[in-house]
């Protein structure tokens, strides 16, 4: 919303967060009979019918066919999700105790995809909506171990485990036998030297020492590709939860449903548009018509997720414009807090 559009009296903004939270909660037209007496709204019936018809002339409400009722525009949400909820904090509700407990599952901390994929489960669980979460691109990861293993006399095997939980593996043949103590003692050099660094880097330099023998530099220099080639976890992806409830909700359009469901298989489209709000720190929204063209009647919630100084990824909620946007906020806010707490002692 533009910062030069003149703002709402406070009347008006009662009676339109009165209008959305009530369409919101029923699905059904809310006319001033609905409203006048309720709670927080203390103006005589003739008072609400005026500011209804004047928030439908400024393009925030809109009435559907012949009823007396009102619904909530694109730009009505908008207002909302910006001007109101921010002035009454408590609106919003409790974070879900769910969305840390998911992390906190002892396998959680052993796969970050795992991670991923149940929290995008959980958050559409909490809020009934399609939750989506893209997961940090490859080269963000970092190494976190290393293996070095004699399979055979002349057979060595490497193994990278990425902070992702990816795990890359190269086997290196040899004319001669290998001795288990030169293997041993690589397998602590690379541990000790590249932990840390993103896979794919060029680590050769950091791996070699002038006080190590000829042949100790040429072992090493043999193995080194298996870091320095190594993917970070292969192409970027996201993880979807909540298809089935999604597509059930009485309250999406169903062509909207299937044009959602079209820009999630083109999964490259889907994951420029969440890119494209990367760098932002806050929870960011697209109602309506502010989403792709042809998602007319769905709206984004999303938050970024990451670590000092750096967003890895992004969870959104996608759903009907008639959604709940307290509760979405909330539930991506909370979800993105406690993903990049997760993730500080992964890519630290």
């Amino acid at each position: 919303m533009s910062s030069l559009e003149p703002d709402l009296s406070e009347r008006q903004r009662q009676i339109l967060r009165a209008v959305v939270e009530r369409f919101i909660a029923s699905g059904a037209p809310v006319g001033s009979k609905h409203i006048a007496g309720s709670e927080g709204i203390d103006f005589a019936p003739s008072t609400v019918r005026y500011e209804l018809a004047r928030l439908e002339e400024l393009g925030y409400l809109t009435h559907p066919h012949t009823s007396a009722g009102r619904v909530p525009t694109d730009r009505g949400y908008r207002y909302y999700v910006d001007r109101v909820l921010p002035r009454d904090p408590s609106r919003l509700p409790a974070p879900p105790p769910a969305i840390q407990q998911a992390l906190e599952l002892g396998e959680m901390r052993r796969e970050v995809d795992a991670a991923l994929r149940s929290l995008a489960e959980v958050v559409s669980q909490v809020t009934s909506l399609l939750g989506v979460v893209t997961a940090p691109a490859p080269q963000a990861a970092t190494v976190r171990h290393v293996e070095v293993l004699l399979l055979q006399p002349e057979l060595v095997m490497v193994v990278v485990i990425a902070s992702t939980g990816a795990v890359s593996k190269r086997i290196f043949a040899f004319e001669h036998a290998v001795d288990p103590g030169l293997v041993d003692w690589a397998k602590a050099v690379f541990n000790e030297r590249v932990t840390g660094m993103s896979p794919g880097t060029r680590a050769e330099a950091r791996l070699l020492d002038p006080t190590m023998s000829p042949r100790e530099q040429a072992f090493l220099r043999i193995l080194a590709p298996a870091v320095t080639e190594a993917e970070g976890g292969g192409a970027e992806a996201f993880y979807v939860g909540g298809r089935a409830r999604f597509v059930a909700d009485a309250r999406t359009d169903l062509a909207a449903i299937d044009r959602l469901m079209a820009q999630l298989e083109d999964r490259y489209a889907l994951l420029a548009m969440l890119r494209g709000a990367l760098s932002r720190h806050e929870v960011y929204l697209h109602i309506g018509e502010e989403l792709n063209p042809g998602l007319e009647g769905v709206s984004m919630v999303a938050a970024n997720y990451g670590v000092a100084r750096r967003n890895l990824g992004t969870i959104s909620l996608f759903g009907p414009t008639r959604m709940d946007y307290a509760l979405a906020i909330a539930t991506v806010r909370e979800a993105a807090g406690a993903l990049s707490r997760y993730l500080e002692g992964v890519y630290e």
